[in-house]
């Protein structure tokens, strides 16, 4: 006899027709972090996970301030112009 509930390391898989019964607690295992599968038939349909709030415009400049301080701290590679040079002989036919 199939149990209706799967767990594996945080992973819980319920059916759809048991999760109608369940969606309180369902929501409230995803918002808490688990993952939570609904199958159908047996197979995986869809997942539960929580809606993440967007940052707002003052944190998405940190990070791209942060970014391009990286950027500008990042040493010159090989020339463009020469960086496939490996994959052709002397001849300019591939290898």
């Amino acid at each position: 006899m199939d149990h209706p509930m799967v767990y594996f390391q945080r992973i819980m898989q319920i059916s759809v027709t048991d999760a109608k019964a369940q969606l309180t607690d369902l929501v409230r295992r995803a918002e808490a972090g688990d993952e939570v599968v609904l199958t159908r038939h047996g197979q995986p349909a869809v997942r539960l996970v929580p809606v993440r709030a967007r940052p707002d415009a003052a944190a998405r400049r940190a990070v791209v301030e942060a970014v391009r301080g990286r950027a500008a701290e990042t040493l010159p590679g090989p020339d463009a112009a020469r960086s496939q040079d490996v994959l052709y002989g002397e001849d300019g036919l591939p290898r």
